[in-house]
C-alpha cells in the first residue's frame, strides 16, 4: 500500500493529490496500481464526492474517531462543518461510485469513545457498507485531554464490531517508547533558551 503523505488535509490540495495519483498510476509514470494507493481525510464531504466521481479505485481512509456529533466535534473540529450524517452519506456515495471499501480510522480514548454504546452506534452507522475499521489505541501525550483506552476495552470494542458484521482490526503500536506514535508527533517544549 502506498500512502501519499501531505502535511495537513490532503483533500484541501485536491487537484495536486489527484494529479499525483494519476502520475503514480500511469504506466509511463511509476505504474503503481491505484488500489495500492490510500488517501486519508478528516472528512471533507464535497471533496469525497468529487473524488468518487474520479473513479480512481484508490483506498479512502476516513478519520472518524467518534459516533456522535458531540464527541466527534470535540475530537475532530471538521465535524462542525460536515457532521457525521453528511460524512456517512458521502462515504456511501463513494462506495456506490467506486465499488471500493472504505477504511475508517477510529482512535480509542479512555472513557470517551471506547465503550459498548459507541461500538453499537458504530455498527449502526456502518451497517451495509463495504468497510473496515482500523482501531487505533490513542497514546497519552503531555497535557493532552485523552488517555489510552485499556487493552480490555480495545479488545471488547473490536470483538463487538467483528461479531456484528463490521471487520475491525487493532493497529499495532509502534514508536510510543520514543514519543513518536499516533497522537504523539508534536513539538515538545524542552525549556526556554
Amino acid at each position: 500500500m502506498l500512502f501519499l503523505w501531505e502535511s495537513g488535509e490532503p483533500l484541501d490540495n485536491y487537484d495536486n493529490v489527484v494529479k499525483s495519483i494519476k502520475i503514480l498510476n500511469d504506466p509511463k509514470g511509476l505504474n503503481i496500481g491505484a488500489r495500492h494507493i490510500s488517501i486519508s481525510t478528516s472528512g471533507l464531504v464535497p471533496k469525497i464526492k468529487q473524488l468518487a466521481d474520479e473513479k480512481l479505485q484508490c483506498t479512502l481512509s476516513i478519520s472518524l474517531h467518534a459516533t456522535t456529533n458531540e464527541k466527534r466535534s470535540e475530537m475532530m473540529p471538521v465535524n462542525k462543518v460536515y457532521p457525521i450524517e453528511e460524512l456517512i452519506d458521502a462515504c456511501k456515495y463513494y462506495i456506490e461510485k467506486t465499488g471500493r471499501r472504505i477504511s475508517f480510522e477510529y482512535a480509542l480514548a479512555k472513557d470517551n469513545n471506547d465503550n459498548l454504546e459507541d461500538a453499537k452506534r458504530l455498527v449502526k452507522l456502518l451497517k451495509g457498507m463495504i468497510a473496515h475499521v482500523n482501531l487505533i489505541p490513542i497514546n497519552k501525550i503531555e497535557n493532552g485531554r485523552f488517555d489510552k483506552s485499556t487493552n480490555e476495552n480495545i479488545l471488547k470494542f473490536r470483538d463487538y464490531l467483528n461479531e456484528n458484521g463490521i471487520v475491525a482490526t487493532v493497529r499495532r503500536e509502534l514508536g510510543s517508547d520514543i514519543d513518536a506514535a499516533c497522537g504523539q508527533l508534536r513539538r515538545k517544549n524542552i525549556g526556554s533558551k
